[in-house]
């Protein structure tokens, strides 16, 4: 009897729970096991979803466990900027250039997995200054906008490292 008179409002009518009834805490907790863009939906739901979706251990569980180190390859001005873990998940989700604009890095926006793409002239490839065997072709399709183009090789070696 105590629980349905707690339900009862001033005029005696039942109020049934709503979703802003939850704590904050425990839609963040729910949050840990949803991917970055079911937690950017629901937070449209009301405020209690919203403040768990802005919690920065939900969005620290997004990250990769070596963000720390990543972080050295964001711009100095948004480094300096105390940014929150959702902040910095939004940053990482776009492509990050690095060495020079010939490295990209981005964070898959579902999985939060490190994606990263290697121009041409980031690697080191083994004669590419040797015009007789490789040519520089600019083109639209590439994201960096040039590619190397092989035109004849006795041996190939790549190696992608730093």
């Amino acid at each position: 009897m105590g629980a349905s008179l707690s339900n009862l409002g001033s005029n005696g009518s039942t109020i049934a729970p709503s979703l802003g009834d939850i704590p904050e805490n425990c839609v963040a907790r729910v949050f840990l096991h949803l991917t970055p863009p079911e937690i950017c939906n629901l937070a449209r739901l009301n405020r209690a979803f919203r403040g768990a979706a802005s919690a920065d251990s939900v969005w620290e569980s997004k990250l990769p466990s070596n963000y720390q180190h990543l972080l050295r390859l964001m711009p100095e001005e948004q480094r300096c900027r105390n940014l929150s873990k959702k902040d910095i998940f939004a940053v990482f989700s776009k492509p990050l250039p690095f060495d020079d604009g010939n490295k990209q890095l981005w964070l898959d926006r579902v999985t939060g997995r490190v994606c990263m793409s290697i121009s041409a002239k980031g690697l080191s490839i083994t004669g590419i200054d040797d015009r007789r065997y490789w040519t520089w072709v600019p083109t639209e399709e590439s994201r960096f906008n040039i590619v190397a183009y092989l035109q004849q090789i006795w041996w190939f070696e790549v190696d992608g490292g730093g």
